[in-house]
């Protein structure tokens, strides 16, 4: 069975399937990269939650920059909000994002723990 969460006709936030949970890609609030790498994270920890998750069981991480010289910057906040021994396989890479003002955005995939 799949399970969509805060669905409308573009995408779904949250689906569930087969134990496992798929995030829409977040973005954050904020004037520069560690503000915005804080809120989306956030967001992130808010939305596996709710789906039956949380940072410690994520799979997968696909991070997005407007600018790659923001990596170290944005690294900063991602190494203190991984769990130490629970680091997903990620990647990242620099995209053109939705909105002007946007310097990050990350896509996570979890194990559901229910």
């Amino acid at each position: 069975m799949i399970e969509r969460l805060h669905t409308n006709q573009r995408m779904s936030k949250i689906v569930k399937h087969r134990g496992v949970v798929y995030l829409c890609g977040q973005v954050g609030d904020g004037v520069n990269v560690t503000e915005q790498t804080k809120d989306c994270l956030g967001r992130v920890d808010k939305l596996l939650h709710e789906a039956g998750s949380s940072r410690a069981h994520m799979l997968q991480a696909v991070i997005w920059l407007a600018d790659m010289g923001d990596f170290d910057e944005m690294n900063d906040v991602w190494d203190a909000w991984v769990p130490e021994g629970a680091a997903p396989v990620r990647a990242c890479g620099e995209a053109k994002l939705a909105d002007a003002d946007l310097r990050v955005e990350i896509i996570v995939t979890a194990a559901i723990v229910e």
